[in-house]
């Protein structure tokens, strides 16, 4: 199952944002997993590192390097810009652009804790703790 992170669920592990983390947490383990592929976007990335920067500076860098190493990145390319541009429904253009991002890897669904952002979404759209319940502690 290819599943895509939101930046929130990147922001609660990076900064280690309770109650939030223990399960987003625990999906980010998943990376490297057989049965998994974990993707974000360079937008999410990009989001994550602002609020680690914000929280220490001196930190920030190293932590999105090793979140990187884990992720698989989705790629934003002048079709997902077209895509997000067309669809009169996506009125967020950031959402959007991450949306057909997550749709052009190929994911399953999308990982958030601001699932009213994805209206227009035909893939599944979960929060982290839903997620968790539905595909981890379901077996």
């Amino acid at each position: 199952m290819k599943v895509f992170l939101d930046a929130n669920i990147l922001v609660s592990v990076i900064n280690k944002e309770y109650p939030l983390f223990s399960w987003s947490a625990r999906i980010m383990s998943l990376a490297g997993h057989k049965n998994f592929g974990i993707y974000t976007s360079g937008i999410c990335l990009a989001i994550a590192f602002y609020f680690a920067e914000k929280r220490n500076k001196k930190t920030a860098s190293e932590k999105i390097k090793l979140m990187c190493s884990h992720l698989s990145i989705a790629p934003i390319t002048a079709f997902t810009v077209e895509k997000t541009i067309r669809n009169r429904k996506v009125k967020d253009f950031e959402d959007g652009l991450e949306y057909y991002s997550a749709e052009e890897a190929g994911c399953d669904c999308i990982i958030t804790e601001n699932g009213k952002d994805f209206y227009f979404s035909y893939l599944k759209i979960l929060n982290s703790q839903e997620f968790c319940e539905k595909y981890l502690l379901s077996s």
